[in-house]
C-alpha cells in the first residue's frame, strides 16, 4: 500500500500539481471512476501502473450522466474505503472533487458527441453521453494524462471517448482494459451490490445469453442476429422470468453499427433489468 498516496480535491490543486509532473517529463495516467470501487476498478489501476510514472483515480459520482428515472441518490458511495483499495492497488493520486465545484452555478457548457451516442445507452439513456463527455474532457483538462484506463464493459462509452479524443486532438492514448468478472461469470459493477442474496443468482442471465450466443456462432455456424436475439432472449428470461430487456444489439466492434450478419468483427451488446437493477455486458461473438 502506497502510504504517501495525495488526496487531491481542489481543481486548482490539481492541475498545478499536473503542470508540475508534465514539467518534469512524468507521464500521467488517469483512472476516472464513480466510486464504491470493486476489483474491476482496481485491475484498471493496476493496468495504468505498469503503463505511466503517476497514476491518479478520480472518485466522482457525476450528476449530469443520470436520467430523471436513474439511481443518482441511491448510487452508493464509500469514499475512505476506496482511497484505501487505490493505495494497496498502486494508485499515486485520489482526485476527489466535489460536485459544486465541478459544475459550479450558471455552468452552461457541455461537449456532444454525435452518432455512435444515438444508439444502445443512448436510446434509452438520452442524456447520460453528454453527462460522460463532459466529464470526461473535464478530468482531461485539469488532469492532463497521457493516457487513459477504460474498461471494456462500457464499450460503447469507450467509443465514444475515443471519438472525443479524435476529434478534440487531446493528445491522449486510451487504453481499453478486459471485463473482470465474477467467479460465475456476472460482470463486476458497482451496482451489483443492490442485489439481495436471493436475487443475486439470477444476474448471471446476461453472462449466460452471451456465451449461448457464441457458442452458437462458433460451434453451430449461425450467422442470422434474429436467431441468437430469440435464443438470448429465451436464456435470460429462463433465469430471470421477471427480467427487463432494455436491448440485444449486434454491431461492428469498429463503428458500433448494426449488422445484418455475425462476423469475426462483430460484438454483442444487451442491458437488461434483473429485479429493477440496470446491467449492461458485451462479448465478441467469435
Amino acid at each position: 500500500m502506497k502510504s504517501n498516496m495525495k488526496t487531491i480535491r481542489s481543481i486548482p490543486q490539481m492541475q498545478k500539481l499536473a503542470r508540475a509532473m508534465t514539467a518534469q517529463n512524468m507521464t500521467i495516467a488517469l483512472v476516472p471512476t464513480m466510486g464504491f470501487l470493486h476489483d474491476g476498478h482496481l485491475s484498471l489501476i493496476r493496468r495504468a501502473r505498469k503503463l505511466a510514472d503517476v497514476v491518479v483515480t478520480s472518485v466522482f459520482v457525476n450528476p449530469i450522466q443520470f436520467g430523471p428515472k436513474d439511481d443518482f441518490k441511491a448510487y452508493p458511495r464509500n469514499e475512505k474505503k476506496d482511497i484505501k483499495a487505490i493505495a494497496s492497488a498502486g494508485g499515486d493520486i485520489v482526485f476527489v472533487p466535489r460536485a459544486e465545484l465541478v459544475y459550479p452555478v450558471d455552468f452552461q457548457t457541455f461537449v456532444t458527441v454525435e452518432k455512435i451516442t444515438a444508439t444502445l445507452e443512448g436510446e434509452f439513456r438520452p442524456t447520460h453521453f453528454i453527462g460522460v463527455t463532459t466529464v470526461v474532457a473535464k478530468l482531461f483538462n485539469v488532469v492532463r494524462p497521457d493516457l487513459a484506463v477504460f474498461g471494456m464493459k462500457d464499450y460503447q462509452q469507450v467509443m465514444v471517448i475515443q471519438q472525443m479524443i479524435s476529434d478534440l486532438n487531446y493528445p491522449i492514448k486510451l487504453i481499453v482494459a478486459p471485463t473482470v468478472r465474477e467467479k460465475d461469470g456476472l460482470a463486476m459493477s458497482s451496482r451489483n451490490s443492490y442485489f439481495t442474496p436471493r436475487q443475486r443468482p439470477k444476474a448471471i442471465c446476461l453472462y449466460a445469453a452471451l456465451k449461448q450466443a457464441r457458442a452458437m456462432v462458433l460451434r453451430d455456424g449461425v450467422d442470422k442476429p434474429a436467431v441468437l436475439k430469440r435464443k438470448m432472449t429465451q436464456v435470460i428470461l429462463s433465469i430471470c422470468p421477471t427480467a427487463q430487456i432494455d436491448y440485444i444489439a449486434f454491431t461492428d466492434f469498429d463503428s458500433l453499427q448494426p449488422v445484418k450478419r455475425i462476423t469475426r468483427n462483430t460484438i454483442c451488446s444487451l442491458a437488461v433489468r434483473v429485479h429493477g437493477v440496470r446491467l449492461i455486458d458485451n462479448m465478441k461473438l467469435s
